[in-house]
């Protein structure tokens, strides 16, 4: 037990970089370097996580935890993987909130220009996702299409509180009745034994969070609706990270968090090591509902990835049948297109529309853009440099 939680503890402070790079840090500890599992194991692992909802990376850290140390190693390995950057944004957001109630520093120029330096990286970093997101998920036209109907209706939607499923639900049901027939899921076989007691208890669980989040007469009252947002987040972040956004945008519309504190906290986690999920631990922080602070931080951050870890619990047992099943691949590339044009309209509303007055803020989103996909930075460095930028600027003016 004490060897997977140091070891995850120490990914969980050195793993930059998104969870691409995660499952290559992963790779080299895990198969290479302590031979916890072979290669093949490993594959099937990525495989299974890739196509459910959910971190990837947290995910295939809980599977390989679970392997090494049953139950109790899987939980070590989240909380490990997951503690640090958690604990970081949660500083940040008591330290935003605490500044913000000081005039001298809210109106300085250089407070006002590093928040505007870390939105400005934030919308560099989703115009980059969109981008590598659709290379990826969207390779012809029919996906294409899905990916641009999914872009209108989330800007027709403009943010509703509750409705961020429905692109991912129509895309995935499009891509079932219209895309290519016989595409079956083409990954390995999940070498992983799940007891049934444990996969129908996390079944049972996903479900229950599902009836919540459905019945209309539940939602009352803000707290509530944070907890509610975090649940409906974490079942339904398809295709990467970065898709949390728009199903976070929801807290903004609802007034629990300024869209300033918003994009500033989003920025700064790309800065950050370990899974991106921990930026739900900054908006339990800084948040306006009574569920605030250190509390708002556990209980959302819990919130948004126990639904993604009920599933995993859950399929295991059902994959090596459901992987096979012909119109399975089909469904997924239409969920997966969905989310490129869900992520699409979240960059046009509110992300680039939020700098449309700030000449200095489009600069350094445009110069922050280049240097993460023209010329291959790493975010982290990115991102700082553009809170610093942003706060030379504003001192400046």
């Amino acid at each position: 037990m004490g060897d997977v939680f140091q070891t995850f503890l120490r990914l969980g402070l050195t793993s930059f970089g998104g969870p691409t790079a995660h499952l290559g840090y992963f790779r080299r500890e895990f198969v290479e370097r302590r031979g916890w599992i072979d290669a093949a194991t490993f594959a099937a692992l990525v495989a299974f996580c890739s196509v459910l909802p959910g971190p990837t990376s947290s995910q295939v850290g809980m599977l390989v935890g679970l392997i090494r140390g049953g139950a109790g190693g899987a939980f070590l390995a989240w909380l490990g993987f997951t503690a640090p950057s958690a604990i970081v944004l949660t500083a940040f957001a008591l330290a935003l909130h605490a500044l913000e109630g000081r005039a001298a520093i809210t109106e300085a120029g250089w407070f006002t220009g590093m928040l505007a330096g870390l939105t400005a990286a934030a919308a560099a970093v989703v115009a980059q996702a969109v981008l590598a997101l659709g290379r990826t998920l969207c390779p012809d036209r029919e996906t294409k299409t899905i990916a641009l109907g999914a872009t209108i209706l989330a800007i027709a939607l403009g943010g509703t509180a509750g409705l961020q499923w429905l692109p991912i639900a129509l895309g995935a049901l499009v891509g079932a009745l219209f895309l290519h027939a016989g595409d079956a899921i083409d990954v390995p076989a999940l070498p992983i034994a799940i007891p049934r007691s444990i996969a129908v208890g996390a079944g049972a669980l996903f479900v229950a969070i599902v009836i919540v989040l459905l019945v209309p007469a539940i939602a009352a009252g803000p707290v509530f609706e944070l907890l509610a947002t975090m649940l409906r987040a974490g079942s339904l972040v398809f295709g990467g990270g970065h898709v949390v956004l728009p199903l976070l945008q929801g807290l903004v519309n609802d007034g629990l968090v300024s869209s300033r504190d918003f994009f500033a906290g989003y920025g700064l986690t790309q800065a950050m090591p370990g899974p991106l999920f921990t930026f739900a631990a900054f908006l339990g922080a800084i948040n306006g509902s009574p569920l605030t602070g250190i509390a708002g931080a556990l209980a959302t951050t819990l919130a948004i990835f126990v639904p993604s870890f009920a599933l995993i619990f859950a399929l295991a047992p059902l994959w090596n049948r459901v992987r096979t099943a012909p119109r399975a691949g089909a469904t997924l590339r239409g969920a997966n297109a969905s989310v490129v044009g869900l992520l699409a309209g979240v960059l046009y509303h509110p992300v680039l529309t939020s700098l449309q007055a700030n000449v200095a803020g489009i600069g350094i989103a445009l110069a922050a853009f280049a240097l993460i996909d023209v010329w291959k930075l790493p975010p982290w460095a990115v991102v700082l440099a553009s809170a610093a930028l942003g706060s030379v600027a504003g001192a400046a003016r």
